[in-house]
């Protein structure tokens, strides 16, 4: 990416990568949750809380029954945490229209798929300059770079270079690789290859310097901006098949999540598309106290997916708000048992 401007620019070609396999990982495959052995997971959760996400199952599997949007939007801690094969399990079965997440999403994912692990160790990479540093990053650049030229979306460049050989192989040339030299070992973990195997859209909302993609020379800012602008579009137009109701979920996603909802509802409504009757639920660990969210002097005013997501958009379109309280490896699990059992 070229700069021709008056200021002094940073020369990416200057950073020395090295491969991911030497790399320390927090998150292995023996890490991942798989659908199979949910019966045997010790799960703790108030009784409250599960009487929630039943009655959020029941909203679920009504929406999907009746043609109504069901659209799941995740940070990165979902991937981290093990959870993407319940999510890949629920994108088979058809239950979800849309499945949306940030930066930080596409890339563990894009990592459980490459190598079966994720989560770098920060700290230890932090101080050696090398925190984001691993070659293979470089294939999500190239991918977009492709996308870009076939004016596709993020998520989608994604996964089709997982699953397409010659799309892949036009990635390897814009990194002047061998033919077939990149390879991921485990496709089937990869959440962004389920939903192009399966014709659902995974839509990525990122920004520019937000994700370790863009500390590399092959970053290309005009292909990242353009693959997940169109993936802001298609997310836009499924928000407006809302009219007559329709699911929103935001897990772990704090600010990302709940603007770009906040706006594509806006766009929506502005061609006469107006959400209405949508059911919303916010999973989050956080207190959730209400009272705070019209006070500009109390943290949860600041609160975005509390405040838009639970409170002020199912108010807005007549619908319902539900908080998920707790943590994602208890909360999110017991959904996918409740969802498989109504199944």
């Amino acid at each position: 990416m070229n700069y021709k401007g008056k200021f002094n620019c940073f020369d990416p070609n200057k950073i020395n990568t090295y491969p991911v396999s030497g790399r320390t990982n927090k998150v292995k495959q023996e890490d991942l949750i798989l659908p199979k052995d949910i019966n045997d997971l010790k799960i703790e959760i108030s009784e409250e809380m599960e009487a929630r996400i039943e009655d959020l199952a029941k909203d679920i599997i009504d929406a999907k029954n009746n043609g109504r949007p069901v659209m799941l939007f995740t940070g990165g801690h979902l991937i981290k945490n093990g959870l993407s094969l319940l999510l890949g399990d629920l994108i088979k079965k058809g239950v979800f229209s849309l499945i949306s997440g940030n930066g930080a999403t596409s890339i563990h994912d894009f990592e459980i798929g490459l190598m079966g692990e994720t989560s770098e160790y920060v700290p230890q990479a932090l101080e050696k300059g090398e925190f984001g540093m691993a070659y293979e990053f470089n294939f999500i650049n190239a991918a977009l770079t492709v996308g870009d030229k076939y004016e596709l979306g993020y998520g989608e460049s994604v996964g089709r270079m997982i699953k397409d050989t010659s799309f892949r192989n036009e990635v390897e040339e814009v990194l002047d690789l061998e033919k077939n030299s990149i390879e991921f070992k485990f496709p089937e973990l990869n959440v962004q290859a389920i939903c192009y195997e399966n014709d659902i859209p995974f839509t990525v909302h990122v920004g520019v310097g937000t994700d370790v993609i863009d500390q590399h020379p092959y970053f290309d800012g005009r292909a990242k901006g353009g693959c997940s602008g169109r993936d802001f579009l298609i997310y836009t137009n499924e928000i407006a098949n809302l009219e007559k109701g329709g699911i929103i979920l935001n897990i772990g996603s704090a600010v990302t999540g709940p603007e770009v909802f906040l706006k594509a509802a806006s766009m929506a409504g502005n061609i006469g598309c107006v959400p209405d009757k949508i059911i919303t639920a916010n999973f989050d660990l956080r207190s959730f106290n209400p009272k705070d969210f019209t006070k500009e002097d109390r943290v949860g005013y600041y609160y975005r997916d509390q405040k838009s997501i639970v409170t002020r958009v199912p108010d807005a379109y007549n619908g319902k708000g539900y908080y998920i309280g707790g943590n994602q490896l208890n909360t999110f699990p017991v959904l996918y048992k409740k969802l498989i059992k109504l199944l």
